[in-house]
């Protein structure tokens, strides 16, 4: 199972009134996360938007477990935890940089086609790509 990491340094404008990290901003480092996987597995998102498709969250699931701060590192932990050629699940664990676990979590995505929403089936339209991420899974 590949896992990929990437830190964050965590910036005032992300904290709350509380002095700590307001939660949704977990939800863009869990992208950061998707994002650095992929780039690890040797493709690019950005570049499969550029051919018209998507891959839009269609679940989320998040628990909060310890409080990150101003001034501390997140490291991202991502990886492939389900896939079936439809439907990809990531799962996430964000860390402290004492390697406290702050948060678990998994995003649920499908690939669409940008203009009508329909699926596609990944394995027929990236084999490489399916096939990396068949290699990488849980």
């Amino acid at each position: 199972m590949l896992v990929s990491k990437k830190e964050i340094e965590v910036r005032y404008a992300e904290t709350d009134q509380m002095g700590v990290v307001y939660h949704a901003n977990y939800l863009v480092w869990m992208e950061v996360g998707r994002t650095k996987l992929i780039q690890d597995l040797g493709f690019s998102y950005a570049q499969m938007e550029k051919e018209g498709i998507i891959s839009p969250v269609i679940d989320i699931n998040i628990s909060y477990k310890k409080p990150l701060r101003y001034g501390e590192t997140a490291i991202i932990h991502t990886w492939i935890e389900e896939y079936n050629g439809i439907k990809s699940v990531y799962g996430y664990e964000i860390f402290n940089s004492d390697g406290d676990l702050a948060v678990q979590a998994t995003s649920s995505h499908v690939c669409v086609h940008k203009d009508t929403f329909r699926p596609v089936k990944f394995k027929k339209l990236y084999p490489d790509w399916h096939e990396a991420y068949e290699k990488a899974k849980k």
